[in-house]
Order: structure tokens, then C-alpha cells, then sequence
């Protein structure tokens, strides 16, 4: 396995070592001992996986205290720009982002930490996103920030994506109270 740890303390890029012959590839991808290798010590138990078109754009979400959610997320068809945003209080990245392209062919994946905003935009069709969360969803505990809020700069790479109505309403980050 390799591994790329990034600006944002505690995300880790992650890529398992494929074996493959005539007939195909064989990897782990899942592993719980080698992520606790590198200091990834979180329980996952719920999978959650969504299928989008090219330019699907989804997020910036995260799950409140006491339902925060760490995740590992990967793409199993297709191509996405991952985008993960430190929100956590009193972190010197706070506000920063991180960007990411995750690529099925690739099968690099992303561990984001509780305490990260995090969304991500299909980069070709039939995209099947993939993670694994450390809590169970809780409708309540929702949590958001607008994706293309210029408090965050993000260069989505893209001019008009396909967005939810309830991804275009998120708050910006001014006047953002982390519950992190």
C-alpha cells in the first residue's frame, strides 16, 4: 500500500497494491490493520455509495457532534474531484481545502477525519462514489457549506454543475459556528 499524507492533518491518500495477471487485478481494498499503521484508528459502520452523471456536484456536507462522521471514501467507476474543507476550531488549516481526484482505475482512496467538510464533483459518467462512515447518518446532526462559497476559493474546475437545491442553499463560512 502506499500513502500521501497532505496539508490538512489526519487526511490520508491512500492507494492498495494491486495484483494482476492475464485474467485481471486482485487488491485488498480494505484493510483495517494497515490503516491503523498510519494512525487511522476508526470503527466504519455504515457504506454509503451514489451513482452520478458527468458534472454532478455534491456537497460540501458533514455530520454534526455527537454523529461526526469520519469517512473513507473511493470512486468505483469513473472519476471524481474530491474536495475535503477543515472545519474543526483552533486548527491552523481552518478553512483551508484539500482537492483530490479520485480514479477508479487508480482505486486511490481518501481518508477524511471528523471535523472536514467534504464534497466532490463526477469528472466522467456512470461515477459510482463509495465511503465508509464511523457513524450511522442522523438527519439532525446534518451540516453543510456552500460549495462555491468565494470564502473558500475552491476551483471546482467546471462552470455549471448539476447541484441538489439543498446543496445551492448551504451557509458560506462567514459566520460559520464549528461545532468541531
Amino acid at each position: 500500500m502506499e500513502y500521501k499524507e497532505h496539508h490538512l492533518k489526519g487526511v490520508i491518500e491512500y492507494t492498495p497494491k494491486k495484483f494482476g495477471d492475464e485474467r485481471g487485478w486482485f487488491m485488498e481494498s480494505y484493510n483495517r490493520q494497515a490503516l491503523e499503521k498510519l494512525g487511522v484508528n476508526v470503527a466504519f459502520v455504515q457504506d454509503n455509495q451514489s451513482f452520478s452523471v458527468k458534472n454532478v456536484l455534491r456537497g460540501l456536507h458533514f455530520q454534526k457532534p455527537p454523529f461526526a462522521q469520519a469517512k473513507l471514501v473511493r470512486v468505483l467507476s469513473g472519476k471524481a474531484l474530491d474536495v475535503v474543507v477543515d472545519i474543526r476550531k483552533g486548527s491552523p488549516t481552518y478553512g483551508q481545502h484539500l482537492k483530490v481526484v479520485l480514479d477508479a482505475e487508480q482505486s486511490n482512496q481518501l481518508f477524511i477525519p471528523a471535523g472536514f467538510a467534504h464534497g466532490f464533483l463526477t469528472l466522467e459518467d456512470n461515477t459510482t462514489f463509495f465511503y465508509k462512515c464511523s457513524d450511522y447518518y442522523n438527519k439532525e446532526s446534518e451540516g453543510g457549506l456552500l460549495w462555491n462559497d468565494p470564502a473558500l476559493n475552491i476551483d471546482w474546475n467546471v462552470t455549471d454543475p448539476i447541484v441538489s437545491e439543498k446543496d445551492q442553499v448551504l451557509p458560506g463560512l462567514e459566520g460559520f459556528i464549528s461545532a468541531f
